[in-house]
């Protein structure tokens, strides 16, 4: 069954099984984006199974049932095309990227890579120590251990606060088996969805994934519940770093929302350097080299992010600058900056517009979340129409709920408390 969208020239054909292909036609565009995205990740584990997803995805490349690694390689590479996949909290995706009349046969790869992927033993255990090096570096990267701790104080024991990498303990002791049941758990018709952006053929495409995919069990939406927003501030003094590193935030509308007053409000605050968070930390009183806001929309949840690397004898300083920021942008946006950051979201967007791979990637998280591909003029048109009174009412509500924030590195006596005292007011 195939039926148009909101959005020009993007089709979306469901097989029988629930499986979605979302096609985006690009007429003129030689090379071709082919993702398959499926709705899974560390937020769907739990703790016992943190980091399974990100295993799956690594260990998707090793051989199936018809090709070994070295195969698979071969295979895309002798076609000119690029591989590639990742995990996030609440999807697990597979890309490749090659010439535009070769996109079925990306289909058929992909599939192939999705669901014969047999997990050989040998490759597991290879795996595991490159995995494992993965958080031992992880583990030495002060600002990605306060990510860590950032998403616990946001979240507490809900599994949105797990990390996507997954636990040292876990990864020591996932077996073969483990891969091949949550697979079949979670990989299913009603959980898939295939984009393709280019100047393909159409029909040859949906062939290609009715091959490549018609066999796949319908099974049921995995669900995901919304987490409830805690708060809370967490500390981890880490010996051999000379800075503090510190990440702050506060709850955002979800992708399901579809409330974009969070994403204009990151861009006020602090996108570039003439923003009201750089020109005052950064410009005006030197506080730290780096600091930056940005808007993490995902599902089910988005969050708000503040994040700065500065000298512990500024830490309590910068945080009292931050929530000064907050207050005053709630009580009211400058028009300036309001068009600052109109501009430059709709530059991203218009940007993004243009890059193929951008196009399926959040062409196939609508379907997954929304149910339906959102037409990008009218994104956008929403986007603009946000007001700046909207904008003080998103800061405001903001600071009437707990700050979450987690400060590791290079800790002044009593670092908790302070940043609790000055983040509170």
């Amino acid at each position: 069954m195939r039926k148009a969208t909101d959005e020009p020239g993007t089709t979306i054909a469901t097989l029988a099984n629930g499986v979605r292909v979302v096609l985006i036609g690009l007429p003129g565009v030689g090379s071709a984006s082919v993702s398959v995205f499926v709705r899974t990740g560390s937020a769907h584990e739990g703790a016992k199974l943190n980091g399974i997803s990100h295993v799956v995805e690594h260990m998707a490349f090793k051989g199936t049932r018809t090709r070994d690694c070295q195969r698979i390689n071969l295979d895309a590479e002798r076609l000119g095309a690029e591989v590639n996949a990742h995990t996030d909290k609440d999807h697990t995706a597979f890309h490749m990227r090659g010439l535009a009349g070769d996109a079925p046969r990306f289909v058929r790869l992909l599939g192939d890579i999705v669901r014969e992927s047999t997990f050989p033993e040998e490759e597991l255990e290879r795996e595991r120590r490159v995995i494992l090096h993965e958080i031992a570096d992880d583990e030495d990267d002060p600002l990605t251990i306060a990510f860590q701790a950032f998403d616990r104080e946001c979240f507490g024991a809900h599994p949105a606060a797990l990390p996507v990498i997954g636990r040292r303990a876990n990864i020591e002791r996932f077996t073969r088996d483990d891969l091949l049941g949550y697979v079949q758990r979670q990989y299913s018709g009603k959980n898939v969805v295939i984009g393709v952006a280019g100047d393909v053929d159409i029909d040859a495409v949906v062939d290609a994934a009715q091959a490549a995919f018609g066999g796949l069990p319908q099974g049921s939406e995995n669900a995901l519940t919304t987490p409830r927003w805690i708060g809370g501030v967490a500390t981890k003094r880490l010996p051999g770093v000379s800075q503090t590193h510190v990440v702050v935030g506060w709850p955002i509308a979800s992708l399901v929302d579809d409330d974009p007053a969070g994403v204009v409000a990151a861009a006020v605050l602090g996108e570039g350097m003439s923003s009201p968070l750089l020109d005052r930390i950064r410009e005006r009183k030197g506080l730290a080299y780096y600091t930056h806001a940005s808007a993490d929309v995902l599902g089910r949840w988005g969050q708000f992010v503040i994040e700065a690397s500065v000298a512990p004898e500024h830490l309590d300083e910068f945080c009292a600058e931050v929530r000064a920021l907050m207050l005053e942008l709630s009580r009211g946006v400058e028009p300036i900056h309001l068009e600052r950051a109109r501009n430059q979201l709709t530059v991203r967007a218009l940007r993004s517009t243009e890059q193929p791979f951008r196009r399926v990637e959040e062409a196939c998280l609508d379907l997954l979340f929304l149910g339906r591909v959102r037409a990008r003029a009218q994104s956008l048109a929403r986007l603009r129409r946000v007001s700046g009174a909207r904008v003080a009412e998103s800061f405001a509500a903001m600071l009437a709920v707990p700050v979450a924030a987690a400060v590791t590195g290079r800790l002044p006596r009593a670092a908790r408390e302070r940043v609790a005292e000055r983040l509170h007011g």
